[in-house]
Order: structure tokens, then C-alpha cells, then sequence
């Protein structure tokens, strides 16, 4: 095995921007620790004080044949007597990975004994333990596979910058140009920013009446799409907000991405609904979207229960709108959400600012018991385009968290207040006869 130590300042040809660009990454990589620290735990491979990370680009291996192998990659880590060691495969701008290249490392690794192949692309995932490229189980049985996208690995540079601050002034300047590169046109990074070619046929399917099946590769494809733009959201919502936001997935579905696709395929032909929620630090609660491609809407909503102290509707709803007072978008609306199977209701929050009582149901004696506040979007003839849906749906998502998302707050329950009883050094004393 031989290979070159990365370079953070790479030479060669212009017209390899895979190997420029990965060369700068496993560079940073080697240097930085707390950056080195995120990426690796992000798989499990956690770093001690004694760690140390060595990076190599145009290495070269032999495969089972006798030839000679060229994997984009190689990084070793060694942790006392524990070494571990995994194959990079990058692709930049819309090159996508292929089942062979995948399992062809793969095999390369185990030969090797290479614990772990990544792979890096546009492709995004929600989990780096998730795969764009399917493969038969028994390739991932003594070789870990794992995958990062080029945004990812940005967003995390630019989130330790923002956020932490002990960072060493060296390796804080050398985090500051890895950002600055992967941020140009020319290092071919891209956001996800197409849906697959069939959504504008799913969409019409549904607008007209038709039927989809969870099993057709129309569906396959768009919920795959959709996987790859909650990815998106998720990375765009930490480096506005520069905190870690991420998919809320179900346990089930963390551990098997094919059981996920094969669910929520499954839930868009039952509702004609695409849905997700993201976890913010901090926040009220989870923030849920939904594209409905029956109303061709974008819904955004966050959901809070009601406290429990006030003890009117008026004055429980008067607690939300007063957390709103800076909202200047009136169209967002309130849904009370009643006990006893009672019906929602839903006002604007203009309605509500002008008379609190008019989300009361029907029997006046109910009090609301959560409110879901929430952004409807209808986005018309362009919910069908590939671009101007995803477009059009990071607006809202954006326009949602900053009108009523980072508002919220959950309603916390009174501190218990001392009673008014005489302390026990002032019981009173009575004579007794004997």
C-alpha cells in the first residue's frame, strides 16, 4: 500500500476537482481537531487525547487479481494500540455513485483490512449510516459502509465556527478556508435543489384522481427525493439558526433506511401527503412539515399543550398570541386542539389578536388543550415543479421558524407555593390538669 499525505493546498490538473477537493478535506481533517472530532463521531469513531489521524490521497492498492487499485482516499486512525482505517470515494458536482464502484471497495477493503468504506457525494442521507447505493448485506459484513455529503461536512465547519469558541487560532484559520473553498462555485458542492424527474406526474396522478402505488418506481424514486430534501432542510436550518437540527426518525427507521423508504412510500399513497419533522435544540417542540399534493400546499407547524392554570379559553389562548406579539405575519394560524373527540378550531392569529374568544368550540364549558400554531402555503401551479417546489418549500419552512417557530415557548407549571400554617416552632401550648 502506498499513497500522498492530503494537502491543504493540493496542485495538479484543473480538471480534477474530486481529487483537489478531497485532498482539502482529509487535510483539514488531519489537523483540526475538534472538526476531526465531529465528522468521525458522527460513525462511532471517537478520539482521545492520544488519537492521531493520518490522511492520504492517490493510494494505491492491490485488488484479489494482482492489480493495482486507485481509491480517492485512505484515513488511519491510531489510538494507542487500536488502529482503524477507511477507504474515501469522492464525487463532486452531479456524479453519482454506482452498485459496482460501491462493492468493488468494498471487497477492496476487505482485503486489505480496511475496517470502513466512505463515501462522499452531493447525495444527501439522513443518517451517515444510511446509503444512497444499495448492497447485499453480506459486502457490509466485516466492512462498515458509511456516507457523507460535501454540504454535511461544509455545514459542520461553519457550525464550529459560529458556535464554539475555543478553537485553536491555526486550525480556526485553516477551518475558515475549508469553508471558503467548498463555499465556491468551482469545488462542486451543491445543496439539493431538484426533485426527481417523475413528481410532476406523481403530482398530476393525484390532482387528477388517480391512484398511486407504493411499490412503483415513481413513488420509490419521489420518496427518495423527499429523503434527500429533509437532509437539506436539516442543513440549512443549522447554519441559519447555528444549531444542530435534525430529522426526528423513528428507531425502527434509524436502524433500516429500506424499511423508512418502504413506510413512508407507503403513508404517501394512504394520505397524498409527504412528512417529516425536524428536532431543534431548544425549541417548543418538533417542527413538522407537510406537502400536501392534493391541496398542493406546504403546511409548517410546531405544537405546544395549553396551560393548565388558566383556566378560560380566552385566557389560555391570550397566553399563545402574547408569546406572537412580534409576529407580523397575521395569516398564520391557531388550531385548538379539544378533549372528548371535539372537533379542532382555526383562526388566523389576526382573529385572535382582535377577539381571543372566537377559537371556542362549540360547548362552552371546554378548554383547548394544546395549540398547533401553523403556516399554510399554497404554492399552486409551481407545488408540481421540480425546482420551484423545493424552492418554494425552504421559504416556508424559513418564513414559519422566524414568524412564529422561535417564539414559542412551552408553558411551564407554577413553583407550589408555601402554605400559610403556623411553623412548627409556634404550636400552641394548652394547660393540663392532672
Amino acid at each position: 500500500m502506498r499513497g500522498e499525505v492530503a494537502r491543504l493546498i493540493p496542485v495538479g490538473t484543473e480538471k480534477n476537482i474530486e481529487r483537489r477537493a478531497t485532498s482539502v478535506f482529509l487535510a483539514t481533517l488531519s489537523v483540526v481537531e475538534q472538526f476531526a472530532a465531529a465528522v468521525l463521531g458522527s460513525i462511532g469513531v471517537k478520539l482521545g487525547s492520544r488519537s492521531s489521524i493520518s490522511c492520504y490521497t492517490e493510494v494505491v492498492l492491490p485488488q484479489a487479481s494482482g492489480k493495482l487499485d486507485r481509491p480517492d482516499g485512505l484515513i488511519v486512525v491510531r489510538s494507542g494500540k487500536r488502529v482503524w482505517s477507511a477507504l474515501i470515494e469522492a464525487k463532486t458536482g452531479t456524479a453519482e455513485l454506482s452498485n459496482d464502484q460501491v462493492e468493488k471497495y468494498l471487497a477492496l477493503a476487505k482485503l486489505n483490512k480496511i475496517d470502513a468504506v466512505i463515501t462522499i457525494t452531493n447525495q444527501f442521507v439522513a443518517l451517515p449510516t444510511h446509503h444512497p447505493i444499495k448492497v447485499p448485506k453480506i459486502a457490509t459484513r466485516s466492512v462498515s459502509l458509511f456516507h457523507w455529503s460535501w454540504m454535511s461536512l461544509r455545514t459542520q465547519a461553519t457550525y464550529q465556527l459560529d458556535v464554539l469558541q475555543d478553537i485553536d487560532p491555526e486550525q480556526r484559520y485553516i477551518l475558515n478556508e475549508f469553508v471558503r473553498y467548498f463555499s465556491h462555485p468551482s469545488a462542486g458542492v451543491k445543496t439539493f435543489d431538484a426533485m426527481n424527474s417523475e413528481w410532476k406526474n406523481v403530482c398530476q396522478t393525484v390532482k387528477n384522481g388517480g391512484r398511486l402505488h407504493k411499490a412503483s418506481d415513481e413513488v420509490i424514486k419521489t420518496l427518495g427525493a423527499w429523503h434527500q430534501e429533509q437532509r437539506d432542510i436539516s442543513l440549512l436550518l443549522t447554519r441559519k439558526l447555528k444549531a444542530p437540527v435534525t430529522i426526528r426518525l423513528k428507531p425502527s427507521h434509524k436502524a433500516d433506511p429500506e424499511q423508512r423508504l418502504k413506510d413512508d412510500c407507503a403513508e404517501l399513497v394512504d394520505t397524498q401527503c409527504l412528512q417529516c419533522r425536524f428536532e431543534v435544540p431548544d425549541a417548543a417542540s418538533d417542527l413538522h412539515v407537510t406537502a400536501d399534493l392534493a391541496r398542493r400546499v406546504i403546511c409548517c407547524s410546531m405544537e405546544v399543550a395549553a396551560p393548565t392554570d388558566k383556566k378560560s379559553t380566552k385566557a389560555r389562548v391570550n397566553w399563545l398570541v402574547r408569546q406572537l406579539q412580534k409576529t407580523e405575519n397575521t395569516t398564520i394560524q391557531i388550531v385548538a386542539k379539544w378533549p372528548s373527540r371535539v372537533k379542532d378550531t382555526a383562526k388566523t392569529l389576526q382573529a385572535l389578536r382582535d377577539d381571543p374568544a372566537v377559537l371556542q368550540c362549540d360547548n362552552p364549558s371546554l378548554v383547548p388543550s394544546k395549540f398547533q400554531v401553523q403556516l399554510v402555503r399554497d404554492l399552486a401551479g409551481k407545488f408540481s415543479g421540480s425546482k420551484t417546489f423545493l424552492e418554494g418549500l425552504n421559504d416556508a419552512v424559513a418564513d414559519f421558524y422566524r414568524d412564529a417557530g422561535e417564539h414559542l415557548k412551552v408553558w411551564v407549571a407554577p413553583a407550589p407555593k408555601l402554605a400559610d400554617v403556623m411553623s412548627e416552632s409556634s404550636e400552641q401550648v394548652v394547660p393540663v390538669e392532672l
